[in-house]
């Protein structure tokens, strides 16, 4: 579902719960093609604790999402 503005949010899902570079590359490329339109880009992943890169990209543990 698409939003009226054309406003859309990344996310990707990694089981890894070590992330790196390679593991956001995807949402990094979604953000080069969407610019502005993009509202956040975020991975999904089996680490221990969530937290934001230094590149903006936020890092989601998926037990977090819920049992």
């Amino acid at each position: 579902m698409a939003r009226d503005d054309g406003r859309v949010i990344a996310l990707e899902v990694r089981l890894t719960p070590v992330p790196d570079d390679q593991d956001v590359r995807d949402v990094r490329r979604l953000r080069e093609r969407f610019g502005p339109d993009l509202m956040d880009a975020a991975v999904i992943t089996t680490a221990p604790v969530a937290f934001r890169r230094p590149d903006g990209i936020a890092l989601i543990t998926a037990a977090l999402l819920g049992p």
